[in-house]
């Protein structure tokens, strides 16, 4: 499952999998197809360059896409803001070389002073793949409150989002809507796997997931792109029963491949009630 020279056409292929003829304005005269979605020469006219230059692209024999090509193709794909960042993604994956170690992933002081600071409110720090770097003392007992609290300083046992959503049983448990929680994960996973595609920590985890999770597997295949933004989440936490939280991820600017997630529960709900229960616990 990592990524690989088609990573770019299979992409492309599974995009134009999803649009009908009626949702671009191509007639469809009700004729059945031997595969979904628009055909190869229909979505090559609608981006305005040839069929079989489009052809090479979702096969793998062209990389040479220029910026023109690729906005004429999210475009005609109807790709959101977060697609046509993996697609520029995909397309300068070739020329960036070999599979390099990455440096360990750190939480700078100012962050670790800010998660400290927000007291109450829960807050975990995650990398690019997922690995958590930090929390603070709620944030671990909202999430994972099964594991060790000083498990993130130490990088060869930090947890992971992805490992823990799909491979651990009380994680798993925790999420009312954990397919909605699973098809985030794995749709975020994907939006960096294509940012560094050389990383071969990245692939390793992609692939181990692959292995052990089925359902991973399938949700992966699917090529599905998300960013972290706000979502709503519903748990049923072991030490306080039914929450709702709005969990909001930032970005940071000093470390754009870290992201800052931070849970709130709707003032004056029986939710505040219980996140304000499971702080005085862990006082």
């Amino acid at each position: 499952m990592p990524l690989h020279r088609s990573d770019l056409g299979e992409f492309l292929q599974s995009r134009r999998a999803r649009l009908r003829p009626q949702d671009v304005g191509l007639p469809s005269y009700d004729e059945q197809r031997r595969v979904p979605g628009l055909r190869r020469e229909e979505l090559a006219e609608l981006a305005g360059v040839s069929a079989s230059y489009y052809a090479r692209l979702e096969q793998g024999q062209s990389f040479n896409a220029s910026a023109e090509v690729l906005n004429a193709l999210a475009r005609a794909l109807r790709l959101d803001d977060h697609e046509y960042e993996h697609l520029r993604d995909l397309a300068a994956a070739r020329s960036r070389g070999r599979n390099t170690p990455p440096a360990i992933e750190r939480p700078g002081p100012a962050m670790r002073s800010l998660m400290t600071a927000l007291g109450d409110v829960p807050a975990v720090l995650t990398g690019r793949r997922g690995d958590i770097l930090a929390w603070n003392r709620l944030g671990h007992t909202l999430f994972a409150g099964h594991l060790d609290l000083d498990a993130p300083d130490h990088p060869a046992r930090r947890p992971n989002i992805a490992r823990l959503i799909f491979l651990d049983e009380l994680t798993r448990s925790l999420y009312a809507d954990w397919r909605d929680k699973a098809r985030s994960v794995v749709g975020h996973l994907r939006l960096m796997a294509g940012r560094h595609p050389t990383d071969p920590l990245m692939a390793g985890l992609i692939g181990e997931l692959a292995i052990h999770s089925r359902e991973f597997a399938t949700l992966w295949a699917d090529y599905r792109v998300h960013a972290c933004d706000t979502t709503t989440y519903h748990l049923q936490h072991p030490m306080v029963g039914a929450i709702t939280v709005s969990q909001q991820s930032l970005t940071l600017t000093a470390a754009p491949d870290q992201f800052l997630a931070l849970a709130t529960a709707e003032p004056g709900s029986s939710s505040e009630g219980a996140m304000v229960m499971l702080a005085q616990f862990t006082r």
